[in-house]
């Protein structure tokens, strides 16, 4: 064995041993699949892997997404010997508060991490978000002689991944899109927490599966010949015109003396007996633990390979930047995430009577030409949704110019796309599907709030006021569920003018995703609405100094309360009526603010045609749902139900009755 072969086995057992001790200090995690995938992992970082450790934001570095995000360890061991910035005390800090090591990679974290992962599925999902985008980025910005995007994304995958059905639908249509630069590396473990996957996994031929996506599959039959893997990622990396799947069958844990190849490997410790064990199996002369041997570091660095790499691409922008100053320009300010200085001037005046779903179409379609990096689509439902451009073309496997991607009848999956494509840069990507159908999406909202992706979710068809398709359909609970996902803002707005103030407001917005939730039915403008007023998240539509009642709603609703507060001032009551298109927005201003608002003592009545759950720290009393919906005429449901300008009259006839008594 040559020296460079002796320190690459040294590497591979140094992030199996170094797995297994942070494991150990930490007394949790999962050390078993980083031991199995070490060698894997190594090949990919030191030999194929497109990124430089010093400048891990180089816009066209290849990007990698560990998936089987149960398996952190692999990646801080990976990025501590091949140069990062992730020192050898946050390797022994592991899963400890504050550390740079948490128990799942967490985007913004840890240096070289671009995705947070962890629950399965999602990560195998942005990479194909991520292979979306560097598709599209290239298909709009590259010229003859000049490409300057052009990197692949790389995932490794558990069998849990590829059980989620989201994996599916994501892979599905990377597979009709023909997504060529992206290579998943399925880790065929064959174990599970619950144990072998002989319980669950066995009415399926993955390969088959995957060729029938569209994909090219490729497998590697000894997961720890380290010429083996690198030849086969090597043929990974040369395109064919698909999406390539390689399986990796491995041994989890391996090494270690009774637990290699079962589930006690998976997540918990392996314990000082099986470390002592597996760490004599490697050959390893040092006890103490966190040992990284001499020379290891300086082998494995990829430091001067990266920024070679990237010293190569620099030298392309700077000669395409020469050739095609304007179209250079423009990709700098979309990787920079920076707005057109001139975008609000797009933002067309809209009236009603409409519904918001439509007005939100207008808007989308006046900020085409000025904001490019919007990019969308729908789950089958475009036209529905009113998420089509009028004039920039569909994204296909031939042609990704397009701006409008559609995504077929696969939520899960879109959710997780729109992250990746975030993530990548260069887009501020949208998704619209029916409000109902978010709970689909839950699991990539909440990770897009958590990771902080300025993403734009159009939800439509919002209530009861979808009408005919019946309680199958009508949201009741999904307002009150989005609300409660911490760092995603939610506006409904009441009419047109607020639909534009909303897609302002969702467009300004850097730090956390913002859900659109729009009517299906005509909604009138209702007098003194105020387009820049939504950015605040609460305001008076109908002045009252002092006023006997408050009357407060969202949406729809905002024009039935204006109806009712004609009704009390027809007797002599003095209404104040607010409209409140985001609680997250208000619940930001000063209290002094939102007390001036919705002033304490004063009996207040709120109107959504939702569930009442969570309007108690607004209101005293809700006009709204108790329960689901039914199948009928929008307006005949309106009655039913008692959302009425009547009933809210009466609402608040009966609070000011009790607090006269």
């Amino acid at each position: 064995m040559s020296v460079s072969e002796h320190l690459d086995q040294l590497a591979v057992d140094t992030i199996r041993t170094l797995t297994m001790d942070a494991v150990e200090a930490a007394k949790s995690g999962h050390p078993g699949t980083p031991m199995a995938l070490a060698p894997l992992g190594y090949v990919l970082f030191t030999r194929h892997l497109a990124h430089d450790p010093a400048r891990p934001d180089w816009a066209d570095r290849d990007r990698f997404v560990l998936s089987a995000g149960h398996a952190s360890m692999l990646q801080y061991a990976l990025a501590h010997l091949t140069g990062y910035d992730l020192s050898l005390e946050e390797i022994r800090r592991f899963r400890q508060l504050g550390s740079r090591t948490p128990g799942h990679p967490e985007y913004r974290i840890t240096p070289g991490v671009e995705t947070t992962t962890g629950p399965l599925g999602q990560g195998l999902s942005n990479g194909v978000g991520m292979a979306l985008a560097e598709r599209m980025l290239a298909a709009h910005f590259n010229r003859e002689g000049h490409e300057v995007v052009d990197h692949r994304t790389w995932v490794i995958a558990s069998d849990g991944d590829l059980m989620e059905g989201i994996s599916a639908e994501a892979s599905s249509l990377a597979g009709h899109l023909g997504l060529d630069k992206l290579v998943v590396c399925w880790d065929d473990n064959g174990i599970t927490i619950d144990g072998s996957t002989e319980l669950t996994f066995t009415g399926e031929d993955v390969l088959a599966r995957y060729a029938a996506y569209g994909w090219r599959t490729l497998e590697i039959a000894d997961a720890n010949d380290l010429e083996e893997i690198d030849s086969v990622l090597k043929r990974a990396a040369v395109s064919d015109g698909r999406p390539t799947l390689v399986r990796v069958p491995t041994t989890i844990a391996y090494g270690a003396p009774t637990k290699a190849g079962t589930a006690a490997a998976h997540g918990a410790p392996l314990g000082p007996v099986e470390v002592e064990g597996a760490k004599a199996f490697y050959g390893w002369a040092e006890d103490a633990p966190f040992q990284v041997p001499e020379g290891v570091r300086e082998h494995a660095d990829q430091t001067a390979r990266g920024g070679a790499l990237r010293a190569e691409w620099e030298q392309r922008w700077e000669a395409y930047a020469a050739a095609h100053p304007e179209l250079a320009a423009e990709l700098t300010r979309r990787l920079e995430g920076r707005l057109h200085p001139d975008w609000q001037e797009a933002l067309p005046e809209v009236a009603g009577p409409l519904a918001t779903r439509k007005s939100s179409g207008k808007v989308l379609n006046a900020l085409a030409d000025v904001v490019p990096e919007l990019v969308g689509g729908s789950a089958d439902l475009s036209a529905s949704n009113a998420v089509l451009f009028d004039d920039h073309g569909q994204v296909t496997r031939d042609d990704a110019r397009g701006r409008t991607i559609y995504f077929g009848v696969r939520e899960h999956a879109k959710g997780a796309i729109l992250n990746g494509m975030r993530l990548h840069g260069g887009f501020r990507p949208f998704g619209g599907t029916f409000l109902i159908f978010s709970d689909y999406m839950r699991p990539a909202i909440r990770l897009a709030a958590m990771m902080s992706l300025p993403i734009i979710y159009v939800f439509t068809h919002d209530s009861i006021g979808l009408g005919e398709d019946g309680p199958t359909h009508q949201p009741a609970e999904q307002l009150a569920g989005l609300r409660s996902v911490p760092n995603l803002h939610v506006i409904r707005p009441a009419d047109a003018r607020e639909t534009a103030g909303a897609w302002r407001c969702a467009l300004e917005r850097t730090d956390g995703p913002t859900a659109l939730v729009l009517t299906r039915q005509n909604v009138p403008d209702v007098d003194h609405t105020s387009a820049d007023e939504v950015a605040r998240g609460g305001y008076i539509i109908r002045p009252a100094n002092e006023p006997d009642v408050v009357l407060v709603a969202t949406g729809s609703e905002l024009a039935i309360a204006d109806e009712a507060a004609n009704l009390l001032e027809a007797d002599d009551i003095d209404v104040r009526l607010v409209s409140l298109p985001s609680w997250e927005r208000l619940d930001a201003r000063p209290r002094a603010e939102r007390r001036a608002l919705l002033p304490e003592g004063v009996p207040t009545v709120s109107v959504e045609a939702a569930i009442r759950f969570g309007w108690e720290r607004w209101a005293d009393a809700h006009v709204g749902l108790d329960g689901f919906g039914a199948s009928a005429p929008w307006e005949d449901l309106y009655e039913h139900f008692g959302i009425t300008a009547e009933a809210v009259a009466d609402q608040a006839r009966r609070l000011l009755a009790e607090r006269r008594r």
